[in-house]
Formats: C-alpha cells, structure tokens, sequence
C-alpha cells in the first residue's frame, strides 16, 4: 500500500512538472550613456533577454606630449568593459545589474623636479551595481566617481517591442 502511494505522489509531483510551463523570458531594450564631468564620452545599447547577461569593450587610445621638450610618448589604452544584465521587468519599469571595469586618465598634469611633463597616470575604477531601477522609457543617473573627474552612467531601458533575443 506504501509503495502504491510512493508512486501516485511521484506521478502526481511529475504531472505537475510537466504541467507548468516557464513563462516567456521578456526582452529588455537598454541604452547607458557614460558622463564624465558632464559631458558624454561614451555610449552602449543593447537588447538583453531577463536573466541573460550582455558584455562589450570600448577602447580608446590616447598619446600625451611628455618631457622638457613636451614631445609625443607612450600611448595609453583607456578601456570600459560593462555588463549589462536585466534581472526582472515588465511595462512599469526594469531592473538591472550592471557592472563595470575602467581605465580612466588622471586630470592633473604631473612634472618631474626640473619642469618636464609627465603622462597622466592610469587610474583603474570598478564598480557595480545588482539591482538599479529605471522606469520604463526614463533616464536615471548612477554616480560612479563623486569628483576628479566625475563619472555618471545615465541609462534607460524598457520592454523591446517584438524583439528577439540579441545578446
């Protein structure tokens, strides 16, 4: 009798399974616009299925006059690698996960002891954010670095109409 009542709640548990069925996964358009002190230096889009996650690269080379003679030098790679990933939306609003790693040029102009220039130094910045919420179609602003220099991502998102999943 035990086993007979094993198998009908195994049966029971494997029909309900079976029965529910994942709902669709939404896609989300999002746009993040990079501001430093300001003024907009980089910009990404994307659209991103709920729980998937979407990774680009922008890289900028940059050269500075160094030296007593301020000639060109070594260049430096500046760098943003963001992650993008939508944790739940739906028509109101859209919550995602972002994280980022930068490379960001110093704004002061450093000299050696007798007057020559020497190349802004490199600066590594991370962070990330697990949860930011945008209303859909609005732009919200996240500060990354308060002050020299100021860096604010602005970003939107909303439900894509009709979009397939492109990560």
């Amino acid at each position: 009798m035990w086993k007979t009542s094993i198998v009908a709640m195994l049966l029971g548990m494997s029909l309900l399974a079976n029965a529910q069925q994942r709902p669709a996964q939404q896609a989300v358009q999002w746009q993040l616009q990079v501001l430093r002190d300001g003024q907009q230096i980089d910009a990404f889009d994307g659209t991103t299925t709920v729980g998937q996650a979407r990774t680009d690269t922008h890289h900028r080379t940059v050269q500075h006059n160094v030296g007593c003679k301020d000639q060109p030098a070594g260049s430096i790679d500046l760098s943003r690698t963001l992650t993008v990933s939508p944790v739940r939306a739906d028509a109101n609003e859209v919550i995602l996960s972002i994280d980022t790693q930068e490379t960001l040029e110093g704004d002061s102009v450093q000299r050696t002891d007798i007057g020559c220039k020497l190349p802004p130094q490199p600066r590594e910045v991370n962070a990330s954010h697990p949860g930011l919420t945008v209303p859909a179609g609005q732009w919200v602003s996240w500060t990354i670095i308060d002050q020299n220099p100021k860096l604010v991502y602005r970003v939107r998102a909303s439900l894509a109409d009709g979009a397939n999943n492109a990560n």
